[in-house]
């Protein structure tokens, strides 16, 4: 129990710090851990609340920089298609939901280093199609962030646009996934736990977002989620067939 609250602490910690640094980095790095941690479901769960949560908090600052003609168009598609999602995480088997979960991390994030760039990713039609794609893979992996990202490439937002943008997307399309799953089942404990977490993690997240160069972060996160998370979830998937 004392062993699983801490890598659960560690786990939420290390999320938190890197959504601050990057404003989508919690799911990335977390989720593939959360899910090995509590199972499928309730790591998705978690990682929704999470993010969600650490999402508003960034938001109360830099909300006059959301780019409302966008992301409105973004979130109303996610909305639809975050039940398809739902769906796929409850009746999919284990092993054959870890295979989705660490395939759609891994080539997402193979997506955003080779910086796709696509006219179809473009404008209003690119807002919806990202934000369709984000919302079922909010829901069916907890990773909706790879989508904004490929978006806010196309429509060339600079760092400063697009940190903001993902925090607004990312509190609706987490609110849309805890409506459709409820809260997770944690006991006391793992709560305090992941909200000490989620403080700390905040805390020094800001702290290093004023001394870490936004490339280097990135990277970091991007190595994290594929490496540590992405192949780790596939391959454990493969081997429980």
């Amino acid at each position: 129990m004392a062993t699983g609250a801490l890598w659960l602490t560690a786990i939420v910690l290390l999320g938190s710090c890197v959504q601050w640094l990057t404003g989508m980095g919690f799911a990335l790095v977390a989720v593939p851990a959360l899910i090995l941690l509590l199972g499928p479901t309730q790591g998705v769960i978690l990682a929704n609340c999470a993010s969600g949560v650490i999402c508003a908090i960034g938001l109360v600052s830099g909300w006059r920089e959301v780019r409302w003609s966008a992301m409105v168009p973004l979130c109303a598609a996610s909305a639809c298609t975050v039940p398809l999602g739902a769906w796929t995480t409850r009746h999919l088997p284990e092993p054959a939901l870890l295979i989705v979960m660490g395939a759609l991390v891994t080539v997402a994030v193979l997506l955003i280093v080779r910086g796709l760039r696509a006219p179809a990713l473009r404008g209003r039609a690119g807002a919806v199609g990202t934000g369709a794609a984000g919302g079922f893979m909010n829901d069916a992996a907890g990773v909706g962030g790879p989508p904004i990202s490929l978006y806010a490439l196309n429509a060339e937002l600079s760092a400063r646009e697009f940190v903001p943008n993902a925090q607004f997307y990312g509190l609706f399309v987490n609110i849309f996934s805890v409506a459709a799953n409820g809260v997770p089942r944690l006991g006391g404990v793992q709560w305090a736990c992941v909200a000490v977490a989620m403080a700390v993690g905040v805390l020094i997240g800001r702290a290093l977002a004023e001394r870490t160069p936004e490339r280097r972060a990135r990277a970091l996160v991007l190595t994290l989620a594929l490496g540590g998370g992405g192949v780790t979830t596939l391959l454990k998937g493969v081997l429980e067939l």
